[in-house]
């Protein structure tokens, strides 16, 4: 059997090379790389056997579970596509979805399932439903399966797979600024762009064959790692799936909430070495908790901390490492367009959340969709190379963000960055959220970091207000920590300490809790809609 860089066909390179190694942990719930592997293998047949076909979209609505994994590998072994889909989702919400995505099949936690058939009429294209979980006394869509009746009837074996490189997978973007978008990406791609290549746990160069991962992955270190994110986040899919074709164990949380806590047991219980958080949000109370009960958990074993898709604040990071003095810190930024772009750390002087060394794969474009070189110079950061295609069925939209300059198509992540003196990209910050204040471009991560110094903080947005004078003003929409008072005068004097005055807010809303997706990102739509419903303090 010729082998593609399809990733069910990495997957099984992985598992013939260390079948007996943990490959996921899901509290109870534990498989080998043997067990996932077959597993998939049987849903994957099944699946075929009722229709499923290459280039058709199958739906995950899952919490966290070995189904989720189980289903997305599933859909690569037959070339259908999977998709994440948000289980926050309401009927509205998921009914432009299943119909944008032209859905045809659809795994989903019985949870979901009054939703579900509420929906599903309503979905042309939508021919499958597979219930995971028990159905008894809730409302199910006419037809629907049960997820492991149907698993166990598949074969052991799949012939005529027919993958390919550019069989695609769906990332559906988290529409906290807009709807929600499907991103494909071919298997390869997302490979070379998003996964490392391969090679990235061992210092190697991205492989050339799939076969090269049977040489290395038996001899490298055994594993742990564990993402905050949900799964259907697609930072914390992308870092598991690193982890997977590393041969190592993935572990994700097993409640349907992030409790600090829990995530500190999950890390002892498992034996987790590598962690990663989406900023702030997730990091403030994983060092509460720490600073709350010194001692109670043997951390010993834990190596990295790793943090993308959001602002990790420089002090948060501190006092960790006062608490966890032998751990490595990453920091990595990445989007659903783009992949990840890479790591870095935050400039010492000026604004800016990240500085990225340069490559030839990297530019800054500016608005007239010139690249950029000049130091000082400033533009949307954007990658060349191994990307996406495109937004499933939006031509516009796809038009928009992926551009061809000079010859070459290159994908414009919707981050500001500029150039700095020493040639190296300082992204500044999500466009989209840039606030223009009297002609002053602020932009709402630096004042967040800022404003979470103040103690009786405990989670912020920021936003830009309309206002008559400067055409908009900085307006922060904060949740007050348990037990603090929220002063507005400490607080806008810590944040002139460490902001210029025009990007200190003008306003302040407080908010019984701050609205974020379940992978921790920030929910603007809801915080500008919030503010201007809300009297200022």
């Amino acid at each position: 059997m010729t082998r593609t860089f399809n990733l069910a066909d990495l997957l099984e390179v992985v598992a013939g090379a260390v079948p007996e190694r943990t490959a996921f942990v899901c509290g109870a719930q534990r498989l080998s790389y043997r067990e996932l592997d077959e597993r998939a293998t049987r849903l994957a047949s099944a699946l075929r056997a009722r229709g499923v076909r290459r280039g058709h979209n199958v739906g995950i609505q899952l919490y966290n579970s070995a189904e989720y994994l189980e289903t997305f590998l599933a859909c690569c072994k037959i070339g259908a596509a999977p998709a994440n889909i948000n289980y926050r989702y309401v009927a509205g919400e998921l009914e432009y979805l299943f119909t944008t995505l032209d859905l045809h099949t659809l795994v989903f936690g019985a949870e979901f399932g009054a939703e579900v058939a509420a929906v599903a009429p309503r979905a042309p294209t939508l021919k499958l439903l597979l219930r995971v979980g028990p159905g008894a006394g809730r409302a199910d869509a006419a037809g629907c399966e049960d997820y492991e009746s149907v698993l166990a009837s598949g074969a052991a074996t799949l012939d005529d797979a027919g993958r390919s490189d550019n069989d695609v997978y769906l990332l559906c973007t988290g529409g906290t600024t807009g709807m929600p978008k499907g991103v494909i990406w071919p298997h390869k791609s997302l490979l070379m762009a998003a996964l490392g290549g391969g090679g990235i746990y061992f210092g190697r160069p991205p492989i050339q064959t799939p076969e090269e991962l049977a040489e290395f992955v038996p001899h490298g270190p055994a594993l742990t790692y564990l993402a905050l994110a949900p799964m259907m986040h697609g930072a914390a899919m992308w870092a598991s799936l690193i982890s997977l074709l590393a041969g190592h164990t993935v572990a994700v949380n097993d409640q349907h909430h992030f409790d600090a806590e829990h995530v500190w047991d999950i890390v002892v219980r498992d034996g987790v070495n590598i962690l990663s958080i989406v900023g702030d949000a997730m990091a403030l109370p994983l060092i509460q908790a720490l600073e709350a009960h010194p001692g109670r958990w043997d951390l010993s074993r834990v190596r990295v901390f790793g943090n993308g898709g959001a602002m990790f604040s420089r002090h948060l990071q501190d006092r960790l490492k006062a608490l966890l003095p032998k751990i490595a810190i990453s920091n990595g930024m990445g989007s659903s367009e783009a992949g990840l772009v890479g790591g870095g750390d935050k400039p010492v002087e000026g604004s800016g959340l990240i500085r990225i060394a340069p490559r030839p794969d990297l530019a800054v474009i500016d608005d007239a969709l010139r690249i950029v070189s000049i130091p000082g110079a400033e533009g949307t950061l954007a990658r060349t190379g191994y990307t996406p295609v495109g937004y499933y069925g939006d031509a516009t939209k796809t038009a928009e963000t992926f551009v061809t300059v000079d010859g070459r198509l290159w994908a414009l992540t919707g981050d500001r960055a500029r150039i700095d003196a020493s040639g190296d990209i300082v992204v500044l910050g999500r466009g989209s959220q840039c606030i223009n204040t009297g002609g002053e471009k602020v932009f709402p991560e630096e004042v967040e970091e800022a404003a979470r110094r103040y103690g009786a903080v405990a989670d912020v947005l920021v936003v830009g207000l309309p206002d008559e004078r400067w055409g908009q003003k900085v307006a922060a929409v904060v949740e007050v920590a348990a037990g603090q008072r929220f002063e507005t005068a400490e607080f806008d004097r810590i944040c002139r300490e460490h902001l210029s005055g025009y990007k200190v807010p003008k306003v302040v809303f407080l908010a019984q809790r701050v609205q974020r997706s379940p992978a921790g990102k920030a929910d603007y739509r809801w915080a500008r809609d919030y503010a201007g419903s809300q009297p200022a303090v």
